[in-house]
């Protein structure tokens, strides 16, 4: 079998879970948006019909979306408990296939079918592509589309070229004139900002960077540069990994205020509501970070991303916290207002060993955190809270907890 990874990738995936739990949408206009009101009106997903006869895109308003749809279509809030349920019916169906399955995301992954032929009876992995993108089908109501390749980089950039319900295969030989002619953008890897970079080499296609020396890539982007020129080539030796997703790189929350918000005093309360949440998300998978970022976005839909690391590796909210308002101190006007408040916690690792303080400080603030830990696991998130949250400027409460 020369081509035995596939990229399954679910068309359209959240509306597509809509769909499959009402089929009475199948032959309309279908569109994920968030709350206007809440200020998060904009559209999560579309499914085909939403995107080709009406121009709807992700990313678009909420309020966009309707004008553009009138009275035919429906708009649906998103739900995320149902796409990680369907992603994980969809998973098990994969690993049916092989035991080989990496996610790469909440609708991808990729099967590696070697060794594989004598259990689908066939090396055709056209053949065993079709079964598995039926099986998933009929079992979920979820359309895919399937790139078949020798490695991930292929498949992955094969499973865009048909959708829906395609399935593309492409090998080595084929990468110059299947994948040459795209815009430099199309490769996997490349974002806005590196497209921007790219064209000041005068690389705006795939087959431009392919071919650019490697010695001047190596020097202007250094490791990176010489990764995506092996991309652009189709090279890649990374193997499917199911174990890809077992270690954590980053936890974090982000909120969408819905009113904008000023002074440091203010947004210290929606940072300390994230860093409850972040610090308990990590402490619930094991880990403990040292780096914490803080993102804002100000009503002019302008970013500030800041990172600070701190002097040990810490699983506590309160930490976070400090680390995270010395950060806002540091980087954000008192009176500017804010939109949207995010909060991470990166650099990641098991949580094995404590770092203890000479006069137990850490230890004591670790017993409380546990303790309270204890009640929310038994009684719920929103069983105990600090009193900051109830000072009105609190959204977290209202609007993920409904209190």
């Amino acid at each position: 079998m020369n081509c035995p990874i596939l990229l399954i990738d679910a068309n359209s995936f959240f509306a597509s879970c809509h769909i499959a739990l009402n089929p009475e949408l199948a032959d309309i206009p279908v569109v994920v948006g968030g709350e206007e009101k809440k200020r998060h009106g904009i559209c999560l997903a579309a499914n085909y019909i939403a995107k080709r006869q009406y121009g709807i895109k992700t990313g678009m308003a909420v309020r966009e979306a309707r004008e553009k749809l009138g009275d035919k279509g429906v708009i649906v809030s998103p739900q995320h408990s149902l796409y990680v349920d369907f992603s994980a019916r969809i998973l098990r169906i994969k690993r049916r296939y092989s035991p080989l399955v990496e996610p790469f995301s909440i609708d991808e992954s990729w099967v590696d079918l070697t060794g594989t032929e004598y259990l689908h009876k066939t090396d055709s992995s056209e053949e065993i592509a079709a079964r598995l993108q039926k099986d998933i089908r009929e079992e979920t109501g979820i359309p895919t589309s399937v790139g078949i390749g020798p490695n991930k980089i292929i498949s992955k950039m094969a499973a865009e070229i048909k959708k829906p319900l395609g399935i593309t295969k492409v090998d080595f030989q084929d990468v110059p004139r299947v994948f040459w002619p795209l815009p430099v953008k199309e490769l996997l890897g490349v974002g806005r900002r590196m497209e921007k970079k790219l064209w000041l080499l005068n690389i705006h296609s795939i087959g431009d960077l392919a071919n650019y020396p490697a010695n001047i890539l190596k020097k202007r982007f250094g490791l990176i540069g010489l990764i995506l020129k092996n991309s652009a080539n189709g090279v890649d030796y990374s193997p499917v990994s199911p174990a890809s997703l077992n270690v954590a790189k980053s936890a974090g929350h982000q909120i969408t205020l819905p009113q904008d918000l000023a002074g440091h005093e203010n947004i210290q309360v929606i940072i300390h509501e994230l860093s409850e949440i972040v610090g308990r998300r990590v402490r619930i998978g094991g880990y403990t970070g040292k780096t914490v970022g803080l993102t804002l976005k100000d009503t002019e839909f302008q970013y500030l991303h800041r990172t600070q690391s701190m002097p040990y590796f810490s699983d506590l909210s309160e930490d976070i916290y400090s680390t995270a308002v010395a950060l806002l101190h540091r980087h954000w006007p008192h009176w500017k207002p804010v939109r949207m408040v995010g909060l991470s916690l990166s650099h990641l690792i098991k949580n094995s060993e404590e770092q203890l303080d000479l006069f137990g400080v850490t230890e004591k603030k670790r017993k409380l955190t546990r303790a309270l830990d204890k009640i929310k696991d038994c009684h719920g998130e929103t069983a105990v809270f600090k009193a900051i949250s109830l000072t009105g400027v609190s959204v977290m409460l209202q609007n993920r907890w409904g209190i």
